[in-house]
C-alpha cells in the first residue's frame, strides 16, 4: 500500500512539473494546458506503474 501511495504522489509531482516546465503555450493541448489535469494524469500513471 505504501508503494502505491508513493507512486501516486511521485506521479502527481512529476505531472505538475511537466505542466510547469514543458506546458502548452497555445492552450490547445488537452493534458498539459491545465495543471489539475496534468497532475491527475501523472498521479494515475504513477499509481498504475507502482501497482
Amino acid at each position: 500500500m505504501v508503494r502505491f501511495a508513493l507512486g501516486v504522489v511521485l506521479g502527481a509531482l512529476l505531472g505538475f512539473a511537466y505542466y510547469r516546465l514543458v506546458g502548452c503555450s497555445t492552450g490547445a493541448c488537452p493534458i498539459t494546458s491545465n495543471p489539475w489535469i496534468s497532475t491527475f494524469y501523472g498521479a494515475t500513471i504513477g499509481g498504475l506503474l507502482a501497482a
